[in-house]
């Protein structure tokens, strides 16, 4: 008989003995649902699921959307996305977050607001504004709120080539750009940012880790043939903050985080999944979910 789940403030649950006490890693997505299944939070919870961790959700807006595109996009309400947070912060607990599709600045805010109140350390954010279809997913006028609001709350930032276009407001065509790019947006205020290239033409995808210390880590790579890209950026984050739940620090989480998304589009590379851009398989081969010992 499994132990009930310890409080993550003070204290165990009822009858629980100290020295018997465990818990998982625990992860908390903070994103929109994709009715589809390859991206959002339902990629998040296959790639946590897959990493060997606990993984929540706060959903912050409903889409109607499958591998060829987004139909719709319904918010959820400020109140019932804070209520979200709070309720698994509050029992549960948290060890990293990860943050998607913030679409409006009243969602934004909220986020934004719940990371204080909670304290939240450890928060990978995928600025989702593009998705892998073409559709925009995020109003004009929040940009600057997420980079006012968000990049000096969160331990990195993921954009891919577009997004990171869309921040500094200017195309990327090769590595130089992306270097360049990746320095105005710690200026701007982020802690740390991984511009994703794969979106750069060639046989070799460049991505690049800068952090507060101004040395760029360049890691490249091959790049896999194959249609099912859905859910990659998604995908990428989500496996870094369960890489930071596990216990690894950034410059671990990051190559660790790649190896997976790279052995999952391998193993989904050539399954049908829909009319357009299919999913990873992100259960290619899932770990047993680690505990360890509650202090």
């Amino acid at each position: 008989m499994s132990n009930p789940a310890p409080s993550p403030s003070a204290g165990l649950a009822p009858g629980v003995a100290p020295e018997a006490a465990r818990r998982y890693a625990r992860v908390l997505s903070i994103a929109g649902s994709d009715s589809g299944g390859g991206a959002g939070i339902q990629a998040d919870l296959k790639t946590f699921a897959a990493l060997g961790c606990f993984g929540m959700t706060a959903i912050t807006a409903l889409t109607a959307q499958n591998t060829t595109g987004v139909r719709a996009i319904h918010a959820v309400p400020p109140d019932m996305l804070a209520a979200q947070i709070d309720a698994v912060v509050e029992d549960i607990g948290v060890d990293a977050v990860k943050i998607g599709m913030l679409h409006a600045v009243p969602t934004i805010e909220t986020v934004a607001q719940a990371l204080q109140r909670h304290h939240l350390q450890q928060v990978v954010l995928d600025p989702v504004m593009v998705a892998t279809s073409g559709a925009r997913l995020i109003d004009p006028q929040a940009v600057q709120t997420l980079v006012r609001l968000l990049f000096p709350k969160v331990l990195l930032v993921t954009p891919n080539l577009d997004e990171a276009a869309l921040l500094v407001g200017r195309p990327l065509a090769d590595e130089a750009d992306m270097l360049a790019a990746g320095e105005q947006l710690l200026a701007m205020g982020a802690r740390a940012v991984l511009v994703k290239g794969g979106h750069l033409a060639g046989e070799q995808v460049s991505d690049l880790l800068l952090t507060g210390d101004g040395r760029p880590r360049w890691m490249r790579a091959a790049r896999i043939d194959t249609p099912n890209t859905h859910g990659t950026g998604c995908t990428l984050s989500s496996a870094i903050a369960a890489r930071l739940a596990l216990g690894d620090d950034l410059d671990s989480a990051v190559p660790a985080a790649q190896a997976f998304i790279r052995a999952a589009l391998s193993a989904g590379a050539k399954v049908r999944t829909g009319q357009g851009s299919g999913p990873l398989n992100h259960g290619f081969a899932p770990q047993a979910m680690q505990t360890r010992r509650v202090p």
